[in-house]
């Protein structure tokens, strides 16, 4: 009897570290490329899908708004996005990476409602973890 639960203790703990190591070494943008990573963004932001943005941005992540000089860190910006989940924006949008350039890319998301527009020019960087976004600015043209 002791027996069994010694092993049924070792392979309870064993299961329990396989779970944990296997979750610290996510990372959902490794294979993607910057277009891919810019169409992730316009996921999260206009869409609610959220899943993964901790990993789509770069530890010194900026977000500014021109229209009211706005500046937030990622630690912000990810809990606006966590805020707004469930919220689908009515837009069209396009997107496109307008210059890339060894580890640096610049995406441009364009979004029409209709009555306005928004833009946001995204800056990634190639890391290890692979393309991150490394600041975003958003323009009211």
């Amino acid at each position: 009897m002791k027996r069994n639960i010694k092993t049924i203790a070792v392979l309870f703990i064993a299961l329990v570290t396989t779970v944990f190591y296997a979750h610290a070494d996510i990372k959902p943008y490794k294979d993607l490329d910057s277009k891919e990573v810019i169409m992730n963004y316009v996921g999260a932001s206009l869409l609610g899908h959220s899943d993964y943005t901790k990993y789509m941005f770069a530890d010194d992540f900026t977000y500014s708004n021109t229209a009211n000089s706005d500046v937030h860190g990622k630690k912000e910006y990810l809990k606006f996005l966590k805020d707004v989940k469930s919220l689908k924006l009515n837009c069209t949008q396009q997107l496109e990476v307008l210059d890339q350039m060894g580890n640096t890319a610049i995406g441009k998301v364009t979004m029409d409602f209709g009555h306005f527009s928004r833009v946001d020019y995204i800056t990634l960087i190639l890391s290890e973890e692979g393309w991150k976004i490394s600041k975003v600015v958003t323009t009211y043209p």
